[in-house]
């Protein structure tokens, strides 16, 4: 029951973060769908269709209707953008398209006391929210008059801190005395009271928690603005990091994975074919495939450790064994949909099973090998980054496994983000080799 209460607590905690973010992500996303929506109105007007997709009577369904609309494609990024810099405060924006933020200021609130004898006093705590980056010392106050004398306390921005004001009372818990009151308003062990800044709280043994607001801006620790990840990428393009520069660091990963790749490649689709077209290569290598398929990389690194030890190698062979299982299956697809008629008609013409495998079989499997690779490419460069935990010297996933240990997220969000573009990239590449290689693709 403790563990469900635990859960139910953390769950709860987030649950009230998402639902005070969501007004401002939904105004954001209207916005930005407003914005598209006008655009696309003044460019139908502008330039109305003179083509025969625009005759047609129905498009919803039809595949050869729906294209890639470059403006959402651009307004998608936009929103990704705008978004990260509302919730962060960056400077890129104005304030006003800034989601709220944490308090930074002064603030004060009165606490009461009260002695065994029942006797009660105030006093006033002076609060200063700092900036996190900004050391700040709690400012000078006069204790004042009474049992209960003025406190003052500086607090990082995003942080709580205790504050056990009868360490310079007159009287404190020792001698039975507590603090009763919280600007007025009772509080108790356990209990909170709602101020100006944020909230003090009681911890059960009678100490003053007090918690500045945090808004619904990130701190910068868990997502730093966008000019931060700016910044340091262009210092270790430049300066480098850990005596490599990030060319050298994308380049290795880079390396690994079309190293990696083509050799899965050079073996799965020779594999993929086999199985494809033999009924012995498909009752000895089917088993073998289809269990190793849904095994993850990752779990094959303590294997490959033992194997092949820590080096280059290593990596290697984990990235080998991600690309291989899907271009056997691509190539085994790609045989098993070629249409029988094809061959038949191949066959009648006398044609050889040489000319029938190079004539037939592998043009009408490129398009599912090309599909196989672009999904093989994309698993390699996503497990590089846990190829290179295996005491990796270079690469970005090392890069970004030793700035995620110093708490560097800048240098880990621009490491996934530089993954993710050389990642389209080279999907996009891919697809362009497509077209030119395998023009008949959906042609029938």
């Amino acid at each position: 029951m403790e563990l469900l209460g635990n859960l139910w607590g953390e769950l709860w905690a987030v649950l009230k973060t998402l639902f005070a973010a969501a007004p401002y992500v939904i105004g954001y996303i209207l916005l930005i769908l407003l914005t598209m929506m006008i655009w696309t109105g003044i460019k139908r007007l502008l330039t109305p269709k003179h083509d025969y997709s625009s005759l047609k009577t129905v498009t919803f369904g039809d595949e050869s209707a729906v294209t890639s609309n470059s403006v959402a494609s651009v307004v998608s990024i936009v929103l990704i953008f705008v978004l990260w810099a509302a919730f962060t405060g960056s400077r890129l924006l104005p304030g006003f398209m800034h989601a709220p933020g944490p308090f930074v200021g002064d603030g004060s609130f009165t606490y009461t006391i009260m002695t065994p004898d029942g006797q009660t006093d105030d006093a006033t705590v002076s609060v200063v929210v700092h900036p996190a980056t900004v050391e700040t010392a709690a400012p000078e106050i006069s204790p004042g008059d009474g049992i209960a004398k003025n406190d003052a306390i500086a607090i990082a921005s995003y942080r709580s801190a205790l504050l056990r004001v009868d360490n310079n009372d007159e009287m404190g818990r020792d001698d039975g005395t507590f603090v009763t009151a919280v600007n007025g308003q009772p509080i108790a062990p356990d209990g909170s009271v709602k101020v100006a800044f944020g909230s003090v709280t009681m911890s059960g043994k009678g100490t003053l928690n007090i918690i500045p607001a945090s808004g619904v801006q990130m701190e910068p620790i868990w997502l730093p603005a966008p000019e931060a990840v700016w910044k340091r990428m262009t210092e270790i393009a430049t300066e480098g990091y850990r005596n490599s520069t990030l060319a050298e660091h994308l380049g290795y990963s880079l390396f690994r994975v079309i190293v990696g790749f083509t050799l899965g490649a050079l073996i799965g689709i020779p594999l993929g074919y086999a199985m494809g077209l033999s009924n012995w290569f498909r009752g000895w290598f089917d088993p073998i495939v289809e269990f190793m398929r849904p095994v993850p990389p990752l779990a094959l690194i303590p294997l490959v450790i033992i194997w092949a030890g820590i080096g280059e190698v290593g990596k290697i062979i984990l990235l080998f064994l991600a690309a291989l299982w899907i271009m056997a299956i691509a190539a085994r697809s790609g045989v098993s949909g070629v249409r029988i008629s094809k061959v038949h008609a191949a066959y009648s013409l006398g044609a050889s099973k040489w000319q029938i495998m190079r004539h037939v079989i592998i043009p009408n499997s490129l398009p599912e090998i090309f599909t196989g690779a672009r999904v093989a490419m994309g698993v390699c460069w996503g497990t590089v980054v846990a190829a290179e935990l295996v005491a990796a010297e270079k690469g970005a996933g090392m890069m970004i496994m030793v700035a995620s240990k110093f708490q560097s997220t800048d240098i880990v969000l621009m490491g996934i983000i530089l993954i993710g573009i050389i990642g389209f990239s080279i999907d996009m590449l891919m697809r362009w080799a497509e077209r030119i290689l395998v023009p008949w693709k959906g042609k029938g």
